[in-house]
């Protein structure tokens, strides 16, 4: 039987890792590539068809996270897995903000990585396809098919956690959505991981959905979770 086309992508600059997390990956029926610098990652994520790419930090020409910022500044919104020693908090909103979709700390355990890559390919797999719906709410309007995302007049551009995200907000307005509820939805049940991943892409999409004189549209309710509203909560 002939192997899977590739559909991961391992970058790392230690070759006993990189082989590691080969056999592991492949042993769940996985295609895998490798690559040991930032340049090879860029070569091979640019030719695309890859769903996930697991990205270390430190690279010997260039950072995971410049390998991020520069796949997000060219449109690839291929997923990525940071890994990393680096544990400090400000450090994974660094990472986040450079366009990585979920991290995960040196030294990990492989059964928490498998567990991260299959909700990932779980998630990104389920309903992409299919026809188009154009959801509204407000002045906020989204295409699913084309991911087009307007707020009035203006284009809204948003990484695939962003969308994701937004969508499951859009389908229940003004209804209050569980923060464990989201979780699962957007990163995989079970949800594997930081739930402060949550409140950090909330923060993300209010930052581009609601500029300085555009209402509100996303609210917290605390202790509990978030919900689209047009207004205020009691105004």
């Amino acid at each position: 039987m002939s192997p899977p086309p590739p559909n991961l992508l391992i970058v790392d600059d230690d070759p006993e890792l990189r082989r590691f997390l080969l056999g592991e990956l492949e042993a769940e029926g996985h295609g895998v590539e490798t690559a040991g610098t930032g340049q090879q990652a860029l070569t091979r994520i640019r030719a695309g068809g890859l769903e996930l790419v697991l990205l270390d930090w430190t690279l010997p020409d260039f950072s995971g996270l410049e390998v991020c910022r520069r796949m997000r500044a060219g449109g690839i919104t291929t997923p990525v897995l940071m890994l990393t020693a680096r544990d400090a908090v400000s450090e994974r909103v660094e990472a986040l903000d450079a366009g990585a979709d979920d991290y995960l700390t040196k030294p990990f355990s492989i059964e928490e990585l498998l567990a991260r890559v299959r909700a990932r390919l779980r998630r990104d797999g389920s309903g992409s396809e299919g026809a188009s719906e154009v959801l509204q709410f407000a002045d906020l309007r989204v295409n699913t098919a084309s991911r087009e995302v307007r707020r009035g007049g203006r284009e809204i551009q948003l990484t695939v956690r962003e969308f994701s995200l937004l969508l499951e907000l859009l389908r229940q307005p003004n209804r209050v959505q569980e923060r464990l509820s989201l979780l699962h939805a957007v990163w995989g049940e079970p949800f594997v991981g930081d739930d402060n991943l949550l409140d950090v892409y909330i923060r993300y999409l209010r930052r581009k959905l609601e500029l300085q004189g555009e209402a509100k549209l996303i609210h917290t309710v605390r202790g509990v979770g978030f919900m689209l509203k047009a207004r205020e909560p009691g105004a």
